[in-house]
């Protein structure tokens, strides 16, 4: 193997950059020719494909976000579309690929894979619901970045007997509103996971307001039965008066922009360099992942269409601790 290509996928998650790093230097230590792919398999299909070097990957592991920009790719779900992929692929000698990027991109990944093309996988999403690895690229970032909101709204909060409803992102797993909660000493979490009812929120916040609390915390996870926008009007129009006065804040995408952590880095660079070791061992069609403290490869196969579960201890801690 002598020229291989990494592009990133999907959503974009603090951290991608450290893997793309990772894979170029890696790769160039090994005697590759290493090429960036703009914009993730839209870049395939278009068959870009850019020379990239130590240099060129210099000053970018502090920086949120892809510098090989991302998007998602109808046309690569199709048969024609990866076909044009492949073709261009072969085209320009490229003999293995790294895709950075969360379950939609991992499925781009096995599919291709399917088609015989050597690709290895990075699991990079802030969701963390990604099987085949304990922890994703980004969702430490993420979590640092909901926990100081966490603590920034206490603070105005305390100052004007509110209760916060705070949205976090994570799609249709909990993770991130689970941990944010635990750490961000929340009254209470709803979870996709698991059916929270309004008036069980109700019931908390009130009986926080009767305890003497100056402030009241409730993380909300996007995908939730009730996302903070809904429970904002059923408070609205079923509860007007519960002690706290009521505020909604969505933290949105302010999530995935933020520069990585050290430890997002770290496991960037580890995830990145293995996929690079795994492609030059001839291990081709998985995941690398970080399982148990270490780097794990899992078959494609076995990760995509599949949901990581939540650890439901966590959830039962987060309601002993409130």
């Amino acid at each position: 193997m002598k020229k291989i290509a990494v592009l990133t996928s999907g959503g974009d998650a603090p951290g991608m950059n450290a893997a793309i790093r990772a894979v170029v230097r890696t790769g160039v230590q090994n005697g590759l020719e290493v090429y960036g792919v703009p914009l993730g398999y839209q870049g395939l299909i278009d068959g870009k494909f850019i020379p990239l070097g130590p240099r060129d990957v210099g000053g970018i592991i502090q920086k949120g976000g892809t510098f090989l920009g991302s998007a998602r790719c109808e046309e690569f779900k199709t048969e024609a579309g990866r076909k044009t992929a492949l073709r261009a692929l072969n085209g320009n000698g490229i003999e293995g690929l790294v895709v950075i990027g969360g379950n939609g991109s991992q499925t781009g990944s096995y599919l291709l894979s399917e088609m015989g093309f050597p690709v290895v996988g990075v699991a990079s999403t802030i969701d963390n619901d990604l099987v085949g690895s304990d922890i994703t690229i980004g969702v430490d970032t993420a979590l640092n970045i909901a926990l100081e909101a966490i603590d920034r709204l206490k603070v105005t909060g305390s100052s004007h007997q509110r209760a916060f409803l705070i949205e976090v992102m994570g799609r249709k797993c909990g993770y991130l509103a689970l941990m944010a909660a635990i750490a961000g000493g929340a009254e209470t979490v709803t979870l996709p996971e698991i059916d929270v009812e309004p008036e069980e929120i109700v019931k908390v916040l009130s009986e926080a307001y009767e305890r003497g609390k100056s402030h009241a915390i409730v993380v909300v996870a996007e995908g939730a039965k009730y996302n903070a926008t809904k429970l904002a009007e059923y408070f609205t129009k079923h509860h007007e008066e519960i002690g706290f006065a009521l505020r909604v804040t969505i933290l949105g995408h302010v999530q995935r922009g933020g520069s990585p952590s050290a430890q997002d880095r770290i496991l960037a660079s580890r995830l990145g360099a293995g996929a690079v070791t795994s492609l030059l061992k001839g291990e081709y069609g998985v995941l690398v992942g970080w399982v148990n403290n270490a780097l794990k490869t899992t078959p494609l196969k076995d990760v995509v269409g599949k949901k990581k579960q939540l650890d439901m201890e966590l959830f039962e801690l987060a309601r002993v601790l409130d």
